[in-house]
């Protein structure tokens, strides 16, 4: 449904995009993650015909961005960082004029994706007031409501929650979540949790090239070279860190405070990249020791983030 092949894009002598290579598939939620000028929008703005490439292809929906421009934007809904609104237009008003722009002129038609994309975007109770007097929040559903109002099989959405409080964002991220299926999403947002619950894919940018494309998960398993569990043990804390060290494959055994005399926290780390909860389990029970908790901890979306993005 989108596919991009060598993208390459200068401005003046600096290079803003890098052989940039992917493909989402339809219906897929794909999230585009990458730090300040990594090449974000340059991408979002080329598939969105706002911008050619210097070079590379790029096809939307089966039309090749540079040849067939007009047919990409029929295609797509793009919601920019910051939404050009109309404010002395209602609600109402400024979604009827952009259903005309997109070509919807039957006006049963307008009406129903109307009615649709303001009852989806939350926008009922504010419909016939002024774009000038709502709230950044509301603006923003605004904004996601221009994207839909041609029904596009194809989504470009930049940053699409910055601006709601957290009941607007729960409501914007299970609206996105919907669209899996009927719609082909790409998603760039600076909230890492956002991408973990509601894309299906990342890809990573960074100074204007793709560091990683995958899964969430995939992404943990191929990242999380140290294996870190965390456990509570109630015993000696020498004798139970001593019967840690002598499971074959842990590296370090750490106490975690507070300490106490009965029950203490321990982490312990395996470079193996393997998960060693049962060969622990067992081990702790045998020796007469009482195990509480323990937990295998993982990497976050945002470690991988980290670790992808620098050089440290």
């Amino acid at each position: 449904m989108i596919e991009a092949k060598n993208l390459t894009k200068y401005y003046g002598r600096t290079k803003a995009l890098d052989n940039v290579s992917f493909t989402v598939e339809k219906g897929e939620i794909v999230g585009l993650l990458g730090p300040n000028a990594a090449g974000k929008t340059t991408m979002m703005r080329i598939l969105t015909c706002f911008l050619p490439a210097t070079s590379g292809t790029a096809r939307v929906n089966g039309y090749d961005v540079a040849e067939q421009p007009l047919e990409v934007q029929r295609s797509i809904g793009y919601l920019p960082e910051r939404t050009p609104l109309y404010d002395e237009l209602t609600v109402t008003e400024f979604l009827n004029f952009v259903a005309e722009v997109k070509g919807i002129t039957s006006r049963e038609e307008k009406k129903k994706r109307l009615g649709k994309v303001i009852e989806e975007c939350g926008l009922s109770e504010v419909q016939h007031k002024l774009i000038a007097k709502l709230s950044k929040g509301f603006r923003q559903r605004v904004g996601l409501a221009q994207a839909l109002v041609n029904d596009p099989p194809c989504l470009i959405l930049d940053e699409p929650t910055i601006g709601l409080d957290p009941r607007q964002i729960t409501e914007t991220r299970r609206l996105i979540q919907n669209l899996a299926g009927n719609r082909t999403v790409i998603l760039s947002t600076h909230i890492l949790p956002e991408v973990s619950m509601t894309c299906q894919r990342v890809i990573i940018i960074n100074e204007g090239r793709i560091v990683a494309i995958d899964t969430v998960e995939n992404l943990t398993v191929r990242m999380q070279k140290v294996v870190e569990i965390r456990l509570e043990v109630e015993g000696d804390s020498e004798q139970v860190k001593k019967c840690l060290q002598e499971i074959d494959g842990v590296d370090t055994v750490e106490l975690v405070p507070p300490v106490t005399e009965k029950v203490n926290r321990y982490l312990v780390k395996s470079s193996r990249g393997v998960d060693l909860r049962k060969e622990i389990s067992q081990k702790i029970v045998n020796r007469g020791f009482v195990l509480y908790e323990i937990s295998l901890k993982e990497m976050s979306l945002e470690d991988i983030f980290l670790r992808l993005v620098t050089r440290e």
